[in-house]
This record gives structure tokens, C-alpha cells and sequence, in this order.
């Protein structure tokens, strides 16, 4: 007898906690769920950063997985949510600028992931491409501010060492952002 009393006793408390389930905060639950996409947007100043602001600026914060922009007069400031390296040795940082941009980039695997994925080939425009729909190049070889199909990499540590944006994203910061603009990874 004691063992079905036991029994109910946890039936009962499980039904009791699925029913309170709905009033623990919404933002408690996504806290657990999502604890690895994570975006601590923190707010940039470009003074912070730069001496002037040029054609415009860029900051791209690896901590808080942002990119923050700022056009030649300071007052046009965004921030778009990114995807940033994978580890700290594959995050390139200092300053740069964009050197070329590409609508409909292709892809070709660097020489260090072909070390550890020889099977890699070039993949042409599509959305099978790694680098979405926009490419914005950076003074450094290899280095892009890029798009993705893949939007379940944006606010995680997932690529080989670029800046990754959603699709919509991108688009808006490519026909804003001249060549020249100056970029800072920290």
C-alpha cells in the first residue's frame, strides 16, 4: 500500500507542476532553452574606436555578437545581431576596412579548412553558399562580413573566423556601407 501511495503522491505533484508550468515567466524558459545564442548587445561608441568617422565605421563586439555601424555623419546608427568565430584563435581582431563587395558571393574553402576537410569544394551563389546572399571583404585575405542562410548560426560562435548576418540583414548594411568604411573587431 505504501508504495501506490507513493505513487499518486508523484502523479499528483507532476500534474500540479504541469499546470503551473504556464506561469513561470516566458523569458525563465528561453533562458534555459537558448543559453548558448546569446546576444548581450552592449552599446558602442565610435569615439571609443576611431579618431574620425571616415566614410562610416564599423565595430563588430565578438563578446556580444554585434555589429555596430555608424554612417560619415553619426547620426545613421545600427546594430545588427551576428554570428562570430568559432574559438578566440580563429578571431582576427584589430582594424581593417572593406576592401570589395559582392552580391552573390561563391565560396572557396581556405587553405586551413581544407586541412582539416579536404573533401570541401567551392560552392557557387545559392542557398547552399556559406555566405548568404551579400559579402562585404575585409583588408584581411579571408576575412568577410557576410550573410547566411543558416540563421540558426546568428547570436553563436559558428564560423571560421567571418561575421555572419542574416540575409535581410546584410542587404540593408552592403547598399549602405561605401568601400572604405573602416571595421574594428574586438
Amino acid at each position: 500500500m505504501p508504495e501506490s501511495q507513493l505513487t499518486r503522491r508523484a502523479l499528483l505533484g507532476a500534474l500540479g507542476a504541469t499546470l503551473l508550468m504556464p506561469l513561470v515567466p516566458a523569458v525563465a524558459r528561453a533562458q534555459t532553452i537558448h543559453r548558448n545564442n546569446i546576444s548581450s548587445f552592449r552599446m558602442q561608441d565610435w569615439r571609443d574606436h576611431f579618431d574620425t568617422l571616415g566614410k562610416a565605421c564599423i565595430v563588430c563586439d565578438t563578446t556580444s555578437r554585434a555589429l555596430h555601424y555608424w554612417d560619415a555623419t553619426g547620426t545613421d546608427y545600427r546594430v545588427y545581431p551576428t554570428s562570430v568565430p568559432k574559438t578566440d584563435e580563429l578571431t582576427k581582431r584589430g582594424y581593417t576596412e572593406i576592401v570589395r563587395k559582392k552580391v552573390g558571393p561563391s565560396w572557396t574553402p581556405t587553405p586551413s579548412q581544407l586541412e582539416r576537410f579536404p573533401d570541401w569544394e567551392p560552392i557557387p551563389p545559392g542557398p547552399d553558399n556559406p555566405l548568404g546572399t551579400h559579402a562585404m571583404y575585409l583588408g584581411w585575405p579571408a576575412y568577410i562580413i557576410h550573410g547566411t542562410h543558416d540563421t540558426r548560426k546568428i547570436g553563436r560562435r559558428s564560423s571560421d573566423g567571418c561575421i555572419g548576418l542574416y540575409n535581410e540583414k546584410i542587404a540593408e548594411l552592403f547598399q549602405i556601407c561605401p568601400i572604405g568604411t573602416q571595421v574594428r573587431v574586438i
